[in-house]
């Protein structure tokens, strides 16, 4: 190779398991270039007369270990494009590299020669010093990622990059949501390399007390009988994670919050439809889409750094502890009236909003109805509604009159919002006789639905557009239907 890269492993740690050739290769190159000098062998490279540069100073640097990875290939192929350059990582290069693959990808696009000088893995010691078979099932992640530190099944799991107790500190955090307190995992420093290696079983809630974790560190995480956690929120909130992700999907990538509100819209009603429907197996499917929508918008937040989903689930049961005081603490409560009121009181109080309107929070965005409905109800739990039903109808009676009033008039504006009392007081009627308005109207339109399609069905058979058949035969038809429906 007159120019382009080399790209070349240390093997783990040990001299014996650095491939043979490697100092020759290295000689013949117009640079070398080490990702880290952290690692058992350089001394030995130096001793060898190899005189190379590192890229440590990118770890200081940079604000992010992708940035460092970035970096590190920018170099390596601005470096290559004038001469042959050795890439040298620990390991081996195409093992838990990325910056290996980024090389390679821009080399390859550039139409740089390239070629990988294979070497013993960390991995190979691990599975030796541990005799583990990775045929029998194995996980490898970056201890770096915690998002992606989701058991599967009754696989085991290797974390490499367990770097310091800082890092060991959050992997605990993290298995603990799946694993029990006690479970025993394998903490592995610097395998196949004598005089350095290290291994200790612990239990996984110490695994961030050893004083002895390094760069060189790696934990097996054995597969346990029952883990807790594994259908928790956990597994969802990594794989939007992985998503969003840097080499996740465009699509995901590029939508906010703005973008996709539409969806938990869409996803609402379908839970709805799944009710209504009594069909448990769609209910649960669709629970699962309209999670995943909330999981969407956490995980955007996550990303712009105001708070995750963790702080999601946090805040909803330190919200639901806090307004059930009659439950988890001492108030005691008559009846479901009254938690509806010390909920609304307790809701005030804890948005520090006491001197605003008690609707102030109704949204403007439901569908009208159901804000309607929801307005009435917050006035009620202060006192402002009718002793019962037939004050409501007295009022339903009024708004009618004062709706065949103003229709004389011929205003329109007027028309319009005497038709909206009108309205607003029929949902009060609805409400006071414990009716859903929204559910009610939705029914009867679905009612009106099915019996209008057996109208158009006998347009059809009589060979004849609906818009040509005259109202009263559709009439006749129409009532046909709801005798129909009803026997």
């Amino acid at each position: 190779m007159g120019s382009g890269v080399l790209i070349a492993g240390l093997g783990p740690g040990a001299v014996g398991a650095v491939p043979a050739g490697l100092t020759g290769e290295l000689a013949r190159a117009d640079r070398v270039y080490l990702r880290t000098a952290r690692h058992p062998v350089v001394p030995w490279l130096e001793g060898q007369g190899v005189r190379f540069e590192t890229f440590d100073r990118y770890y200081e640097e940079c604000p992010t270990f992708e940035e460092v990875y970035r970096r590190i290939a920018a170099t390596v192929i601005a470096a290559a494009e004038q001469g042959l350059v050795a890439y040298v990582v620990p390991g081996h290069p195409l093992v838990a590299e990325e910056a290996s693959d980024l090389i390679l990808d821009q080399a390859g696009a550039m139409g740089l020669a390239t070629r990988v000088l294979p070497a013993m893995s960390f991995l190979d010691a691990l599975f030796v010093a541990l005799r583990l078979d990775p045929t029998a099932g194995l996980f490898i992640l970056d201890a770096l990622e915690p998002d992606r530190l989701i058991p599967v099944g009754t696989a085991g799991m290797v974390l490499t990059q367990v770097h310091n107790r800082m890092v060991a500190g959050e992997v605990k955090i993290r298995l603990m949501a799946y694993y029990p307190d006690e479970h025993r995992v394998w903490v592995v420093r610097a395998a196949g390399v004598p005089e350095l290696e290290r291994i200790q079983e612990v239990p996984l809630y110490a695994l961030d007390r050893l004083d002895w974790l390094d760069h060189l560190t790696s934990v097996y995480v054995p597969p346990g009988e029952a883990c807790a956690g594994t259908f928790s929120l956990a597994p969802l909130v990594g794989i939007m994670a992985t998503l969003r992700g840097r080499d996740g999907c465009p699509w995901d990538r590029e939508q906010t919050h703005h973008s996709i509100r539409r969806y938990l819209i869409e996803e609402t009603y379908e839970v709805l439809d799944a009710i209504e429907r009594q069909n448990m197996h769609s209910l649960r499917e669709e629970l699962g889409d309209l999670l995943l929508q909330i999981v969407f918008h956490a995980q955007m937040a996550k990303e712009q750094g105001h708070f995750d989903m963790d702080d999601v689930v946090r805040s909803v049961c330190d919200k639901m502890i806090y307004r059930h005081p009659h439950v988890f603490g001492r108030e005691k409560v008559r009846d479901a009236d009254e938690v509806l009121a010390n909920w609304e009181r307790l809701k005030r109080r804890e948005k520090g909003d006491a001197g605003k309107s008690c609707l102030a929070d109704v949204p403007r965005n439901l569908p009208a109805l159901l804000r309607a409905d929801r307005v009435q109800s917050k006035a009620a739990r202060v006192g402002f509604d009718w002793p019962d039903y037939r004050g409501a109808f007295a009022k339903l009676d009024e708004e009618l009159v004062e709706l065949r009033d103003v229709l004389d008039e011929g205003n329109p504006e007027r028309t319009r919002e005497e038709l909206g009392d009108l309205l607003f007081a029929v949902v009060n009627v609805a409400r006071l006789l414990n009716i859903d308005a929204e559910e009610a109207l939705r029914l009867t339109v679905d009612k009106f639905t099915r019996r209008f399609a057996l109208v158009e069905e006998k347009c059809r058979l009589s060979g004849r557009e609906p818009g040509r058949v005259s109202l009263s035969e559709m009439d006749e038809w129409w009532e046909a239907a709801k005798k129909r429906e009803k026997s």
